[in-house]
């Protein structure tokens, strides 16, 4: 039997381990974390998300605790006006196959985790953090930093947009920092006045380099608010508290209705946005990059999730083979997957234009927006929302193996 290291116990993480032991290959999850446990709030998942949790079977568990969601709804911001929504109900769910759901992204975490947990191929070790690896012929060895070294058949890395796999493997350097800051906070559903709920859309109100989403969260229970504001942040970090006073400054363009929700939030934290340019190459040899380890993105067109699942379903797909073959597995798995990855990575970068203009140019974009019907903006989303990783006995251009 052969044995494959994960590196990263996040969702990309556990999802391919998920769907790499499924094949009958041994699998070791490496976090470094002190546990396995998820950060963060809400998450979106388009249908191409869900359709590969179902591929790995918690497709149902993660649907028991996410709202389905009836719209994509864009205001102008500045001026209260609705421009344009994105419908997601009947029509969408028919032609995607899927409703398009939000969760929290901790909900999401534990499906998969309980899921590992549940399969007697697949190890877990927290408080082991990777800095590097060793590689030849027949083998790949994860280094971690007290010195440890921990081998295996072939080594997959997971472990973020901060990679240590990459850093040998690509060798790029620090991630883009993108200069622009986002604000998270959550609140009781309760605490919301009714008539700024919006229970069933995720809603974006968008304003002068600015903008602001929410979306219900937890069954409803609570509204997940993410602010974002282009403020040409130089240092990138991560989790720092925010007060009132900054989000009424970073903000103070947002029309009324945006400020009452931003003036609701409490416990806000701050992190500045970093990703990478695409590359062409996630392999070496026995080694192979996944999720934002091998495609960081932006949040803008919310992917992110979407993307690692796939590709954890696409790798556990290709690696129905013995050990000697997972190199070459690799390098197909890397080009099935580095064009439309790229591709996403590239137009979430340029979706902030959408977001962030001002003036004579907002009201051009708004006015383009109106002019879209339902059909073609779900023909605008399909190559994203509409995609599904093929089931192995499912008609396709791949070659699979014999």
């Amino acid at each position: 039997m052969s044995r494959l290291v994960i590196i990263g116990g996040g969702i990309g993480g556990l999802a391919t381990a998920l769907s790499v032991a499924r094949q009958g290959h041994e699998v070791l999850v490496l976090e470094r974390a002190p546990e396995f446990a998820e950060i963060g709030a809400g998450i979106q998942l388009a249908p191409n998300g869900l359709h590969a949790l179902d591929r790995l079977g918690v497709g149902e568990a993660v649907r028991s605790t996410a709202v389905q969601m009836d719209a994509l709804t864009f205001m102008d911001g500045v001026t209260g006006e609705h421009v344009t929504s994105l419908d997601l109900t009947e029509h969408y769910r028919e032609r995607f196959g899927n409703p398009y759901a939000v969760v929290h992204r901790a909900e999401l975490h534990t499906a998969l985790l309980e899921a590992c947990r549940a399969e007697d191929a697949i190890r877990l070790r927290s408080a082991a953090t990777a800095v590097g690896y060793e590689q030849d012929a027949t083998s790949a060895t994860v280094v971690l930093e007290d010195g440890e070294r921990i081998t295996g058949d072939a080594l997959i890395g997971a472990d973020g947009i901060h990679s240590a796999i990459r850093g040998r493997l690509v060798g790029d350097g620090a991630p883009r920092n993108s200069g622009i800051t986002v604000y998270r906070a959550i609140i009781p559903m309760e605490q919301v006045p009714e008539e700024l709920r919006h229970p069933t859309s995720v809603t974006w109100w968008t304003g002068p380099g600015c903008h602001f989403v929410h979306y219900p969260i937890a069954g409803g229970k609570y509204l997940n608010l993410a602010a974002s504001s282009d403020n040409k942040a130089t240092e990138a970090v991560a989790g720092v508290p925010a007060t009132q006073g900054d989000i009424r400054r970073e903000f103070a363009a947002l029309g009324e209705d945006a400020q009452r929700l931003l003036a609701l939030g409490e416990g806000w934290k701050s992190w500045v946005l970093v990703d990478r340019d695409p590359v062409e190459n996630w392999v070496d040899g026995r080694v192979v990059l996944l999720g934002d380890a091998a495609h960081p993105m932006l949040h803008y067109v919310a992917q992110g999730a979407c993307q690692g699942l796939e590709d954890a379903v696409t790798l556990g797909d290709l690696l129905d083979c013995d050990a000697e073959e997972f190199p070459q597995r690799f390098e197909k798995f890397n080009a099935e997957r580095q064009e439309r990855t790229g591709r996403i990575q590239l137009l979430a970068r340029e979706s902030i234009k959408l977001w962030h203009t001002s003036g004579a140019a907002a009201t051009d974009r708004n006015a383009v927006l109106r002019s879209f019907s339902r059909d073609e903006l779900h023909d605008y989303v399909a190559w994203m929302h509409g995609f599904r990783v093929p089931a192995p006995d499912a008609p396709t251009t791949r070659t699979t193996p014999a």
